[in-house]
């Protein structure tokens, strides 16, 4: 046996693996559930909504209001695309497909989003870009507001 072996014999037995139990493994699901893609949708179309509300009482136009209800629905159209299509590859035969079909709907994602975005000048007269690039950016943020509230709120949970 060389001295390479036995290192590997010796961390082998020093890392020894156990199997959690039923009830630990139910235990760690529990303590770390996914937020809801459909939850984070619906927080981006409120967010989206208040934004368009707020630019337009802001300026006074409903041009900005227009503006930033469109450019929230630049994020929030094509999330619900993606998050359908994800839907679809839960029952994919192996790893490697549903990993080639999440990144084939992230594309379809991105590439929606390129497209409303180039198509507004043209279904929005008048276009206030500030304020689509506000109702874009606010209603994106709500993926990293709901990340960085989810371990809040479980703690909150615990306590109850």
């Amino acid at each position: 046996m060389t001295r390479l072996d036995e290192q590997e014999t010796d961390e082998s037995e020093d890392s020894e693996f156990k199997p959690l139990s039923a009830e630990e493994a139910q235990a760690l699901r529990q303590l770390h559930t996914a937020v809801s893609p459909w939850r984070i949708v619906g927080w981006q179309a409120l967010v989206g909504l208040a934004v368009a509300l707020v630019a337009w009482a802001v300026t006074g136009k409903a041009v900005a209001g227009w503006s930033a209800g469109y450019g929230a629905l630049a994020v929030v159209i094509p999330a619900v695309l993606f998050f359908r299509g994800l839907l679809r590859q839960r029952g994919a035969a192996n790893a490697g497909s549903a990993v080639t079909g999440f990144f084939v709907w992230e594309m379809v994602k991105i590439t929606l989003t390129v497209a409303m975005l180039f198509a507004a000048p043209k279904l929005i007269l008048q276009l206030n870009w500030l304020a689509l690039l506000a109702g874009f950016v606010l209603t994106m943020k709500v993926y990293w507001v709901a990340m960085w509230l989810h371990p809040v709120y479980k703690k909150s949970l615990k306590k109850n």
